[in-house]
């Protein structure tokens, strides 16, 4: 996991692989307040993004989920949220298995959550390996305009 801010990006580029520089790139150079949400394709379905709008739910609302075959590139347009954080560990009881057909799959127990707390401007790049549980009330529920950029791991080799 790595988790910074979009004011640092350019002191974070050299130290990162060009594909995640890709993806930062396109969260700084776009006007993502004013994208509807959906989908939209940056390098057809190897790159893309998809931009939420919700409200923050209580933690034990939210499940915990991994990803296999993409990474995602959390970032927070507006509101703020917390995103607890876990390895991945063979003890986590899976609760639905999507693997195959949506590249998520979701636990009923994680362990040693970490609470990140996601403001404006934040992100956060999840690989496979790390669990996480978005989308959290962070001091009270609040309206979150996020951005998910969706890589394909199979880039990074």
């Amino acid at each position: 996991m790595i988790f910074g801010h979009i004011s640092t990006v350019a002191a974070d580029v050299p130290h990162l692989h060009k594909i995640l520089v890709k993806g930062l790139e396109y969260l700084v150079k776009n006007d993502l307040a004013a994208l509807p949400t959906g989908k939209y394709e940056i390098e057809g379905k190897d790159i893309y993004v998809a931009i939420n709008e919700y409200e923050t739910q209580p933690r034990e609302a939210r499940r915990a989920e991994a990803h296999a075959d993409y990474l995602d590139i959390q970032y927070i347009i507006s509101g703020q949220e917390m995103v607890a954080y876990s390895l991945l560990a063979a003890n986590n009881e899976v609760l639905a298995d999507e693997l195959a057909a949506n590249d998520v799959i979701f636990y009923k127990t994680v362990q040693q959550e970490t609470d990140l707390a996601m403001t404006e401007g934040m992100y956060a790049i999840f690989f496979p390996w790390d669990v996480h549980r978005p989308n959290c009330i962070l001091n009270k529920a609040a309206s979150v305009k996020k951005a998910v950029v969706k890589i394909k791991m199979s880039l990074l080799k």
